[in-house]
């Protein structure tokens, strides 16, 4: 009898492992591993585990006028995986069915089988990090059949009967118990491996269609973006279709259903529309809940994710599926990622559009800056030569004027080295009309440089600040210089003069709060157009000894930007 007791158990336990395989492709097998579940999420775990207890109750094998079953599979899975919450209800469930139906061994099984499961949820709590989650179950089991076998051992009568039962079933369901729970933990823990695998596939398409698409949003989210979007996004997935909409408008429409799904035309999907409104992830599991207007679409099945950009519902994102009910939570989630990094590109996108916005002002109020002393001087010096020097002074108005409309009409963001110095040329011919002999310049310049493209209006501000700062202050002048080199792919420039320096404390002020007067405000201005256009690294870098004079170092890379043919 004992023989084929442990085989009928056994096959009772092959019933289960059915069960379990089944349990682990259900939705309510991720909350197993949830660090937190909801109520209802719990409830929904409560029922399974409690099922399966009363199930194991009734595959029982009579013995004895008893019931030899593997009940307790079902309550010892629940606590060990859930916690003390479902483990005690599904104890309490199945114990209570199991002193309903009656026997003489009713109340002890019924009792052992409450105990179950507060003992396992209990187990979970204190205990389960430490061990592997298979011997905890085998020996958690073994320890509620053998206290189960002891209540009917010394509680249940007849005593002869009773004992002859425990002598008859011990060995059996201690065997079936435990390897039930073994192999129902084994079958769960492999399906969740095989989840983590599936969930790294997906994270790694994810970050590939990170990578590829940070291009295309960098333009913002417009009809030529999303298209490549789009169509990088159905080559890497494989979905039936891909589309990306502002709040009105399809942008893209990739795959199945382009042909009445059209990029520019408006939205019909009412999913999509109610996508857009509640800004929330939606799904539909099949064309009706779609909600396409078109009676032949062959699209069946979607997942959608809300787009946002500073924190405004700006579109929707996509995926369609050739199916009914096609798609899986990780599919969702999957999406919802997308959706979630597309989000961020747009904003980054936003962001930098708002920073070259801002550098293009900052450039305008450069020069708008230009200082009304030297108009006013200028023109005096002009005014003065008109008797004296009719010829310098028609030059003179003439490189004023090119000034002025260098830097007043210029809307140029980046101009060649060789423009930008000719403004720098024009300054200095106009202030050494002014101070005559006491103002001297020297350049050393890389002419293979000249063509290479930097910020509009990035240098005369250096210039004109040694001039007034450095040199005119001192009676006797001095000498201003520009020195401009290639090294290690940058164009290295320093503007120095032999002029009266400037104090250490001075000139941490002078960067970060244009301190000083006059083109002050224009080195902080030129210092932060620099860091935005290219970092932080790139900043302006002063040296000042007082009495001695100042330096002022930059770079700018010279693959930043297109280079233009020059020709001398």
């Amino acid at each position: 009898m004992e023989e084929s007791l442990s085989v009928i158990l056994l096959q009772r336990i092959a019933i289960l492992s059915v069960i379990a395989y089944i349990f682990s492709h259900t939705r309510a097998f991720r909350y197993l591993f949830k660090e937190e579940t909801t109520l209802r999420e719990q409830f929904i775990l409560m029922l399974f585990f409690s099922a399966l207890s009363v199930g194991g109750t009734y595959m029982g094998v009579p013995v004895e006028g008893a019931l030899v079953n593997v009940r307790d599979t079902g309550v010892v899975v629940g606590g060990l995986l859930c916690g003390p919450l479902v483990g005690g209800v599904a104890g309490i469930i199945g114990g209570l069915h199991r002193i309903f139906i009656g026997g003489f061994t009713a109340v002890e099984c019924g009792i052992s089988t409450i105990l179950a499961g507060f003992l396992a949820g209990y187990i979970h709590y204190r205990m389960r990090p430490r061990t592997p989650e298979v011997v905890t179950g085998m020996v958690t089991s073994t320890t509620v059949v053998l206290f189960s076998m002891g209540l009917i051992w010394f509680l249940a009568k007849p005593d002869i009967v009773a004992q002859s039962l425990v002598i008859q079933a011990l060995l059996p369901m201690v065997l079936a118990n435990g390897l039930g729970i073994a192999a129902f933990m084994i079958i769960i823990y492999n399906a969740r491996e095989h989840q983590t695998k599936i969930a790294a596939i997906q994270t790694h398409k994810a970050l590939h269609i990170a990578n590829a698409t940070l291009p295309y949003f960098r333009q913002g989210l417009n009809r030529l973006s999303a298209e490549k979007v789009a169509t990088t996004v159905r080559y890497i997935t494989g979905a039936a279709a891909v589309a990306i909409t502002n709040q009105h408008t399809v942008l893209a429409h990739v795959g199945l259903g382009a042909d009445h799904h059209p990029a520019g035309g408006p939205i019909v999907t009412s999913v999509t529309k109610e996508c857009i409104q509640s800004g929330q992830i939606m799904t539909a599991r099949n064309g009706r809940e779609i909600g396409c207007s078109n009676a032949e679409c062959p699209l069946h099945s979607a997942v959608l994710a809300p787009l946002l950009c500073r924190e405004k519902i700006v579109g929707a994102f996509k995926l369609y599926y050739s199916r009914d009910d096609a798609m899986n939570q990780l599919d969702i989630e999957f999406a919802q990622g997308l959706g979630q990094i597309f989000s961020t590109q747009l904003e980054l996108a936003s962001l930098q559009q708002m920073s070259e916005m801002a550098t293009k002002a900052e450039l305008k109020a450069l020069q708008a800056q230009v200082n009304p002393h030297f108009l006013f001087n200028a023109l005096n010096t002009i005014v003065s030569l008109c008797r004296t020097d009719s010829e310098q002074a028609r030059t003179l108005l003439i490189e004023l004027s090119d000034f002025f409309r260098r830097t007043l009409k210029s809307s140029r963001e980046f101009v060649s080295l060789q423009e930008e110095l000719e403004l720098v040329d024009s300054y200095l011919v106009l202030e050494k009309a002014r101070f005559g002999p006491r103002l001297k310049v020297e350049k050393e310049i890389d002419a293979t440089m000249l063509g290479i493209q930097v910020p509009a209006f990035i240098l005369q501000p250096l210039v004109e600040n040694a001039v007034k700062h450095g040199l005119l202050a001192r009676e006797s002048g001095g000498m201003v210089g520009l020195n401009i080199t290639q090294r290690a792919g940058h164009m290295e420039i320093c503007v120095y003069d032999d002029g009266l320096g400037i104090e250490e404390k001075v000139m941490e002020k002078i960067l970060l709060l244009g301190y000083g007067k006059g083109t002050g405000v224009g080195l902080t201005n030129v210092n932060e157009r620099l860091k935005v256009l290219y970092g932080p690294s790139y900043a302006l870098k002063m040296e000042s000894v007082p009495g001695e004079g100042t330096r002022i170092y930059l770079r700018i890379p010279v693959h930043a930007h297109e280079r233009e043919e020059y020709h001398a």
